[in-house]
């Protein structure tokens, strides 16, 4: 138990090495209007179906940030049950198909400014610990950046990188390591 609880603290110190290293880079990105955390054209990951804008201060706006998404969901129960984003393979891409589920926890979230939730980033075993915690963070961070960009409270917003330490399957097939590649909102 010791040498986990060690090799988690030292892959954490590295992660945050990492993350420091290449916050500059991303930040350059972001600064000149495009977002190292999604695809390259410059969509963002987004369909057609929800827009993308700038605000007069010119940070990017994602969706409808004033749109009512609470027929989608009654609650934080029912948000709880609807709270995983999955993703490819090495990314931190987030997929068109989980929009609406960030859209109705960003919603949620608005609307209730006195919640907080913990962005969990998960993923699967292949990889160096290092690297997995470091891509569980660019996952967490990438969901928390998109919520933010629907208006959601950056203090609302807490993440934490799992890496490879908390598969919900422990198989080892393409399989089991789709599932483990998550990201997970905790209220």
């Amino acid at each position: 138990m010791f040498k986990q609880t060690l090799l988690f603290i030292a892959c954490a110190v590295a992660a945050l090495n990492l993350s420091a290293c290449s916050s500059s880079s991303e930040d350059a990105s972001a600064a000149q209007g495009g977002n190292a955390a999604y695809v390259q054209d410059g969509s963002q990951g987004l369909g057609s179906e929800v827009q993308v804008g700038m605000d007069a201060d010119g940070a990017v706006t994602v969706g409808d940030p004033n749109a009512d998404y609470s027929s989608q969901f009654s609650g934080p129960a029912a948000l709880r049950e609807n709270n995983t984003i999955y993703f490819n393979y090495d990314s931190d891409q987030i997929q068109d198909q989980y929009i609406g589920v960030m859209q109705a926890h960003a919603q949620y979230l608005r609307d209730n400014p006195d919640s907080r939730v913990i962005i969990e980033g998960h993923t699967d075993e292949r990889g160096t610990p290092e690297y997995n915690i470091a891509l569980g963070e660019r996952r967490a961070r990438s969901v928390a950046r998109y919520m933010q960009n629907l208006g959601v409270d950056v203090n609302q917003l807490s993440i934490v990188s799992y890496g490879e330490e908390k598969p919900i399957d422990p198989g080892h097939s393409e399989s089991s390591w789709s599932k483990n590649r998550r990201a997970v909102i905790n209220y």
